[in-house]
This record gives C-alpha cells, structure tokens and sequence, in this order.
C-alpha cells in the first residue's frame, strides 16, 4: 500500500557566497520562504516544519503563491531533498514530473528519447517499448520522431514529453503544472490522458495554478505560504480562502457536475 509521511520537515538552503546579511534587505516579498538571521551565513528557509501524511487514493492539489514552497514540498516527497529538520517516509514507486524537458538528449532522435524519458520516470525498458507505438499515436509527430530532438520546436517537444509522462503506470505521481505550447486541440487530447494517468495512479500531489485542471484531479489542497501550510482541507474551500472568493461560484449546476465541483460554500461558514 502506498503512503506518503513527512513529520515537522523543513528545508533550508544557506547562501554560502553572501558576504553580509544585508541579502535579507535584497530580498523582496514572500519568494522563497523566509530568511534565517541567527546565523553567520544567509540561510534561505525554504520549508518550515510541515507534517503531511497521504495513503493510496489521495488526491492532493497544492496551491500558494510562486515561491510558496510548493515545488519544494514535492521534492522532499520524491526524495530529491532531504529534510534538514524533521523526517519522511514515502512507500511506493515514485513518478516525478516536475520539468517536461528532464531527461531528454536534444541529439538523439524522439524515439529514443521515448525510451530515456521513460527510464527516468521509474519505467523498465520492455515496459517502454511496449508503448513506443501508442507514445508515436499520440504525438503526431510521425517521421520527425527519427530525427534529433534540437530539430523540434518548443510545440513539438511538449508533445513529446506529455506523451511519454501520461503512458506511466506510477505508484506515487507528483506533478508540477508545466504544460504549455502546444495547440488548443492538441491540449485537449493531452488533457483527457493527464486525466486517465491520475486515474492509474495510487496518490496524486499536484502543484498547479489552474482552478479548473485542480478540480479535475484533486479532490483536497493544502495552501502553501513562506514554506508553511497554512491551510488545509477541501480544494474548494481551500482555494475560496486562498483567493478570497470561491473560483466557481458563477457556473451553473451542469458545469459543476462536470468539473466535479459540490454546490456553492455557504457564504457564512465555508461550509458546502
């Protein structure tokens, strides 16, 4: 069975090169957590005592402003980070989608970058090659698939790269919003196999800004803030503290049942 535990994590990054801590005074806003002052150098709290536990069939969103922690938290479960303070366990095979373009050679061709990719996202070589066919369907790429990847534009690597993250089978799947130009029609065929590869997966944490794509995945959030939760709960009532307003109050019934969305919060309690 897979799980996700992380209990009082945090994250720190010292700014080794920062001559004086006048680089506290440099740094504006809420980007990246908070300054530490109690040393001699510089130490960038980018995650402050979260504790976190997930099971199978969790769906989680994260959602918070750009350098909120999110993108942190989901490398401390994909044990890219380890945490300075505090302890995780994470049990299960883990499928890390951060950066599209991770892992992929721009001077070998889009076939074997299929299989590389895919290496990298936890698969096998025979389970890859099973899906090259399917990968190749996807893309509509044909003939530039035998070509070196730096012949493709941005579009075209997208594609490529969507196609082989939404073909893995994965235990654990934490993913980073980082889909982009491609076209609308194509974003749409891209967006029915994001939804099936949810479907697949045991446990989902999904970092993203798109309301819509956050209700279409996750069914809870946890609203991130200068490295801390801050909140969590239901997506919907996370996301109407979060903005202050719920995002979805003006659809109508048809369009909240296709989304998947509960009747509108009451405006007195939060409550649905």
């Amino acid at each position: 069975m897979v799980s996700i535990d992380i209990w009082n994590a945090s994250v720190d990054f010292p700014i080794f090169d920062a001559k004086t801590r006048s680089l506290k005074k440099k740094v504006l806003g809420k980007v990246g957590g908070k300054i530490g002052t109690e040393s001699r150098v510089p130490i960038i709290e980018a995650l402050r005592d979260v504790t976190l536990s997930l099971k199978e069939g969790d769906r989680l969103g994260l959602v918070g402003h750009n350098g909120a922690g999110k993108s942190t938290l989901l490398r401390v479960l994909a044990g890219i980070y380890e945490p300075s303070r505090g302890d995780s366990r994470i049990v299960g095979r883990v499928a890390p989608v951060f950066d599209l373009g991770v892992g992929m050679d721009p001077e070998i061709s889009g076939i074997e970058n299929i299989m590389i990719r895919g290496l990298f996202l936890g698969m096998n070589r025979r389970e890859m090659q099973k899906r090259v066919d399917d990968i190749a369907e996807f893309t509509e790429l044909g003939d530039y698939l035998q070509m070196p990847l730096r012949t493709y534009s941005t579009g075209m690597r997208v594609r490529l790269a969507l196609g082989v993250v939404t073909s893995i089978d994965p235990e654990i799947l934490l993913l980073d919003e980082g889909i982009g130009a491609v076209d609308a029609d194509f974003m749409t065929k891209a967006r029915d196999r994001l939804v099936d590869l949810v479907k697949r997966s045991g446990l989902l944490v999904f970092a993203s800004h798109q309301d819509d794509l956050l209700f279409e995945l996750c069914d809870s959030a946890v609203w991130m803030d200068e490295g801390q939760v801050k909140m969590r709960g239901s997506l919907r009532e996370v996301l109407t503290s979060y903005k202050g307003r719920d995002p979805f109050a003006h659809l109508d019934g048809e369009s909240l049942d296709r989304l998947g969305v509960s009747p509108a919060l009451s405006a007195n309690n939060g409550e649905a």
